[in-house]
């Protein structure tokens, strides 16, 4: 199920130097994010099994998040809806592909319900020239923190890659 009006898709991809059954691993964790997401404060499996998947990501301006999880496709990926409780969604697609090389990739999508219900001409400037920066800057920052601990096996520090005004 995805939102009823969402923005433009705005992704970011990830090269990783290892297979895609351990990225999945890394990705599929039930609190992942507390080791990898360098602007998560908390995150908690509210519900984490083989038919449900739902987490409670709070971010370090105390901002809290809903993650319902709507497919589940071990070594491919996942879609989710994520927002407030009871607020506006955004759709969200993490997909898994194996390269050539042996490694492989992911690639964070959002679908955003910002600025979704404004008339085109008020919204698209202000998405292009705002949001689009924003969150790619985020999605980046999300997919280092994955790099990071996939890389040293440790925690990514806080705010790794810099502070976020939406989430820092």
């Amino acid at each position: 199920m995805r939102p009823n009006k969402t923005s433009p898709p705005i992704s970011a991809t990830h090269t990783f130097d290892c297979s895609t059954d351990e990225l999945w691993s890394l990705i599929s964790a039930p609190g992942n994010l507390n080791d990898a997401h360098p602007f998560c404060k908390t995150n908690e499996a509210l519900t984490w099994d083989g038919n449900e998947h739902v987490d409670r990501l709070v971010y370090l301006n105390g901002r809290t998040y809903v993650r319902r999880f709507q497919t589940w496709s071990p070594g491919e990926g996942y879609t989710l809806l994520i927002g407030a409780e009871n607020g506006p969604q955004s759709f969200v697609e993490w997909t898994i592909k194996p390269l050539e090389t042996g490694g492989s990739s992911l690639t964070i999508t959002v679908h955003p319900y910002l600025l979704a219900n404004w008339p085109k001409p008020l919204a698209f400037p202000l998405y292009r020239l705002w949001i689009v920066p924003r969150m790619r800057r985020y999605l980046r920052s999300v997919l280092g923190g994955f790099a990071h601990v996939a890389t040293t096996g440790e925690p990514v520090p806080r705010n790794r890659f810099g502070r976020h005004p939406w989430f820092s």
